[in-house]
């Protein structure tokens, strides 16, 4: 039953999923070279970043930078997370 109503209501999928599927689109979006300026989706998914990881750990948006750019013949994304202190 719980299947059958999961079916009819649609699942709800998990948070990191969801952010994994946006990273992968974002990505192939870059690749295919339509957007050859510096790309408009950073602060997006910065902002997407800051909310997923908020859930777990007590952070501030400006504790996450990422960009984007190249390194040899590779498209670099980076992300940089500052962590709070565990004491």
């Amino acid at each position: 039953m719980a299947s059958f109503l999961s079916f009819l209501l649609g699942e709800k999928k998990k948070t990191a999923t969801v952010a994994k599927e946006r990273l992968q689109i974002i990505l192939a979006h870059e690749r295919s070279g339509r957007n050859a300026a510096e790309p408009d989706w950073l602060p997006a998914l910065q902002r997407d970043l800051v909310a997923v990881i908020s859930k777990y750990v007590k952070i501030a948006p400006g504790d996450i930078k990422v960009q984007q750019g190249r390194q040899d013949n590779l498209e670099v994304l980076e992300v940089k997370i500052e962590l709070p202190d565990g004491r």
